[in-house]
């Protein structure tokens, strides 16, 4: 096996000390080169690195999706790790906002993103870089979810899944990236912009862009974990529990609210249900969310 740099090494983490990562080594078998599709996130992060450490960096891409849905300060970040584990990252431009399945903002939408995704890598990509599969990063926690439609795409495009195959779930995933000590190690989960929208109205790049630019402003007041959706004129923005307090007392509040402003939103409301993952599709679903 190759180390991934310094950190990714058996003697920090040997495979006998974990049956979780003696299954996800399993996966990688057969495999000659790997392309993984990329997000730069914990469970992508972790795969790449699985990869790496098994077939070496120069038998594996980390492949970027890029459109106006991928944040700015995502994008930077994917690069990042991307570095620290040593594997080279080709950027795809897709075009998921050119699809009126897409832009329609269904329960589905996901499904048609990470199909653009998994179309734009094709066969003249997989040729150029000599690819003999490409995997992606879904964990044994999102298999079991029903807010989950990208995964029916994965499976359309027999694209692998080696973390939920091996059965790791969240936790695992995390116990790995921090064995590793990957950048992502304790990164929050950060799904498109797109998701930030509610179902039924129609993504469009100007909205995209709002809630870049609101949420990049909320990280310079300090903010790590958050998300602002989008309700017209009004930004509703979700934060832990422990950040509700200080979001709604001077004069970190009226900060917020210019923030908001700059962005384009007329009013800022902070949502006191706290952080609120896949709350929209699941609603539609006629799931409950707690």
């Amino acid at each position: 096996m190759t180390s991934v740099g310094p950190a990714v090494d058996q003697q920090i983490f040997d495979p006998g000390d974990d049956p979780h990562l003696q299954r996800l080594d399993r996966q990688f078998a057969g495999v000659g080169r790997l392309g993984v599709a990329f997000s730069g996130g914990v469970d992508s992060s972790v795969l790449l690195a699985a990869a790496v450490r098994n077939l070496g960096a120069d038998r594996v891409i980390a492949i970027l999706g890029v459109s106006p849905s991928l944040a700015g300060s995502e994008r930077a970040a994917a690069h990042e790790v991307a570095r620290f584990i040593g594997a080279p990252v080709v950027e795809v431009e897709t075009h998921e906002g050119d699809r009126p399945e897409y832009r329609a903002n269904g329960a589905d939408r996901c499904f048609f993103c990470k199909d653009e995704l998994f179309t734009r890598i094709d066969d003249q990509l997989v040729a150029e870089h000599r690819l003999d599969a490409v995997a992606y990063g879904e964990n044994a926690d999102d298999a079991r979810r029903p807010d989950r439609p990208g995964a029916n795409a994965a499976t359309q495009h027999r694209v692998l899944r080696p973390l939920a195959e091996a059965g790791l779930d969240k936790a695992a995933v995390r116990r790995l990236a921090h064995a590793w000590k990957l950048p992502s190690a304790d990164k929050p989960a950060a799904p498109c912009l797109a998701s930030r929208i509610p179902h039924h109205q129609e993504v469009t790049p100007e909205k995209l862009q709002q809630i870049d630019q609101a949420e990049a402003g909320l990280r310079e007041l300090g903010f790590t974990d958050f998300r602002v959706r989008h309700h017209g004129e009004i930004a509703r923005i979700e934060l832990p529990a422990d950040d509700l307090v200080r979001a709604v007392t001077p004069p970190l509040a009226g900060d917020i609210r210019r923030t908001m402003q700059r962005a384009g939103f007329r009013y800022a409301a902070v949502d006191l249900g706290g952080m609120q993952s896949g709350a929209f599709t699941l609603t539609v679903l006629g799931r409950h969310h707690d």
